[in-house]
């Protein structure tokens, strides 16, 4: 014979079963190897230029993998020097650039890389006649710190 506690206990792990299965559902899934494109992503307009959001997902190793190119017009910023826990890789991919970078603005051209450890202050700043484009990758695994 079926008893209350039966049906309350059955009814509970229905319930745990079925928010488990939602969680699930939300997460999002796993970046596989892909290719992208350049010209296959929109280049969207922003304040100080464009931007091309490639991908933001986890992988098999980190909780998070992000990738964009933004493109800035001449004499601005992306944004105000700031920091952040993730770490980030920058490539230039065409114009003069100024990186700030240990507490000093460094100018930097085609090809040059910015590695922005976690927690650190940095800004970039198109300093050229022309656009400025540069590649941006960031990530974080479990071991990314908290936000300082």
């Amino acid at each position: 014979m079926l008893t209350k506690r039966d049906v309350v206990v059955a009814l509970a792990g229905f319930g745990a079963a079925l928010g488990m299965v939602a969680m699930a559902q939300t997460q999002p899934a796993v970046m596989h190897s892909a290719t992208f494109g350049w010209d296959a992503v929109a280049d969207k307009p922003t304040e100080v230029g464009s931007v091309r959001s490639f991908f933001k997902s986890p992988t098999a190793t980190l909780n998070e993998l992000e990738y964009h190119a933004t493109t800035l017009k001449p004499g601005l910023a992306s944004h105000a020097p700031h920091r952040h826990p993730n770490e980030e890789l920058v490539i230039v991919k065409q114009g003069t650039v100024e990186a700030l970078v240990n507490g000093k603005w460094e100018r930097l051209g085609a090809g040059a890389m910015i590695f922005n450890a976690s927690n650190e202050l940095h800004a970039l700043r198109n300093v050229g006649d022309g656009p400025a484009t540069y590649h941006v990758i960031n990530w974080q695994s479990a071991q990314t710190p908290a936000a300082k």
